[in-house]
């Protein structure tokens, strides 16, 4: 209990009683009897009054030679700043004078305007015990709970920007720069974390405290985007890029660039890529469809899955290569290496290796293949081959390009494993032959033996593998007869034609001509 004070008063005097503490309370102060005297304009010695205080002996102070009134039960209630909370500090009645009741203190209240957050067990607790002079909260309010703002989180990077990284070695990366966001059908794109308003507070005088205003947010779907039933998921309906552009999300499978260089990086991309401007030399596109460059492609990478359209043409420097899953379709060809599975259509060819897996056209003003290996399985058209300044020129038709890569492959393997084979097979015969007879081995020779005998089980199964292979790929190279290479204009002397397993090297220059394989030659005739 905290230490507290009692009014006595006397016919002719006015006294005060000082109760010190009681198992560890709080000590009265001197303030809180001045406080109470002045309130009721009862005088007072202040150096008796602190001492009376200061002693706190329980005994009769004398305070002034004037009667007072007896003074009642009284408290101070004290009001936050922030009016949501109201302590009362009771103060005891004057020797004999009357205790304040519950309904009293509460209807008090309440005439005071404290109509919320009353606490009526803490008020309830004084009246049933009554502890003077000690700040008992008799009302609090309920404190306003802050909303927070609906918020999306992205699961692609939304902000792209092309930053070159460093090397090891301290030069400047400017070819991977990952601008590109790769998404598959049915993956999350983005989730909505929807807006807390919060809870309204109340204060003791029962005013609503409403909480600060939210911002609201909603996904919006955008192109090849769908939504989950309850709003809050954004989901993929197609595999592409994804972009996000004034709060919308966009799939595409189509991806454009102005120009593919330091800006952008290599490009590696599933759907399909169109470059409005040019390829610069160095950097490499590979799509999962179709490239279409408008402008010129320099020494530059292009793989696509589908078709390569180059409205210009690539000039590769040497170094340059294109590769197309389906076909190709270019303005010209310098100085590089190209391959499509299907056809290759062309104005001209010039010092390039260039396959296709169907047929190469070349025509236009030009139409002319000059210098380096021209190969299709079926034909290549064409309206001059070579040149007259005797370019090295080697046109090939008659069965995929690959196929004679691979049958020299298996040629290879079937040779280098009939060689080992050799090796080992004495050594086979000879542990097969002591182990019929009854030998011993040791177990290092056993060791060593039964790797032998794996090694030769492996090497027979490889080579009547690469022999079934290669057989069959040896008779697509026999059935390419049908294939011809067609010259609407001249064929210059020094050309090489291969049709199947045949060739034949120009000596003297023909035109508007046909070469096909007759009688197993390679001959010429009309178109």
């Amino acid at each position: 209990m905290n230490g507290y004070f009692q009014l006595i008063t006397m016919p002719t005097t006015t006294g005060i009683k000082v109760f010190p503490p009681t198992d560890f309370g709080e000590t009265l102060q001197y303030d809180d009897i001045k406080e109470y005297l002045d309130e009721r304009s009862i005088s007072y010695r202040p150096q008796v009054l602190n001492e009376a205080v200061t002693q706190a002996t329980g005994e009769l102070v004398v305070l002034n030679d004037n009667a007072a009134f007896p003074e009642r039960e009284s408290y101070r209630l004290t009001i936050s700043r922030d009016h949501m909370e109201a302590s009362a500090f009771f103060y005891a009645p004057s020797e004999g004078a009357e205790e304040m009741t519950p309904k009293e203190f509460i209807e008090d209240l309440a005439y005071r305007n404290i109509v919320f957050g009353i606490d009526s067990e803490a008020i309830s607790n004084y009246f049933s015990d009554r502890e003077y002079c000690k700040e008992i909260v008799v009302a609090k309010g309920s404190k306003t709970r802050e909303g927070t703002n609906a918020k999306v989180d992205y699961t692609f990077k939304a902000d792209l920007h092309a930053k070159p990284t460093m090397r090891e070695d301290g030069s400047v990366d400017y070819f991977n720069l990952n601008i590109i966001n790769h998404v598959h059908k049915g993956e999350q794109l983005a989730i909505l974390t929807p807006e807390d308003p919060g809870d309204p507070g109340q204060n003791i005088y029962g005013e609503i405290l409403n909480p600060h205003p939210v911002k609201a947010l909603k996904l919006v779907p955008g192109k090849n985007t769908y939504l989950s039933e309850d709003g809050l998921v954004l989901y993929a309906d197609a595999d592409g890029h994804v972009t996000l552009k004034d709060g919308k999300v966009t799939v595409s499978n189509v991806i454009e660039f102005e120009n593919v260089d330091v800006s952008t990086g290599n490009i590696n991309y599933d759907g399909s890529v169109v470059v409005k401007g040019t390829v610069a030399s160095g950097f490499s596109i590979k799509a999962g469809a179709n490239i279409i460059v408008k402008g010129v492609v320099e020494g530059a990478s292009l793989n696509a899955g589908s078709d390569i359209i180059l409205e210009r043409g690539i000039n590769g420097m040497g170094k340059g290569e294109i590769k197309a899953g389906g076909n190709i379709v270019t303005k010209f060809i310098e100085n590089s290496k190209v391959t499509a599975k299907g056809s290759v259509t062309s104005e001209s060819i010039l010092h390039s290796n260039v396959s296709s897996g169907t047929e190469i056209n070349v025509s236009g003003k030009k139409g002319f293949i000059a210098g380096g290996r021209v190969t299709a399985t079926d034909k290549i058209t064409a309206k001059d081959l070579g040149s007259d300044m005797g370019a090295t020129t080697i046109i090939e038709v008659g069965a995929d390009p690959n196929i004679k890569v691979r049958i020299r492959e298996l040629q290879k393997a079937v040779a280098d494993s009939t060689k080992r084979l050799v090796t080992i097979k004495p050594t086979v015969e000879s542990i097969t032959k002591r182990l019929k007879t009854g030998g011993q081995l040791s177990p290092e020779q056993t060791r060593q033996a039964q790797q032998l005998i794996t090694m030769n089980k492996v090497l027979v199964s490889q080579i009547e593998k690469n022999n079934k292979e290669l057989e069959q790929l040896q008779q697509k190279l026999a059935d390419s007869k049908d294939a011809y290479v067609v010259v609407e204009g001249t064929a210059y002397p020094g050309i090489t034609i291969h049709i199947g397993d045949q060739q034949t090297t120009l000596k003297t220059e023909s035109t508007y001509c046909r070469f096909e394989l007759r009688d197993g030659y390679v001959k010429t005739g009309p178109i």
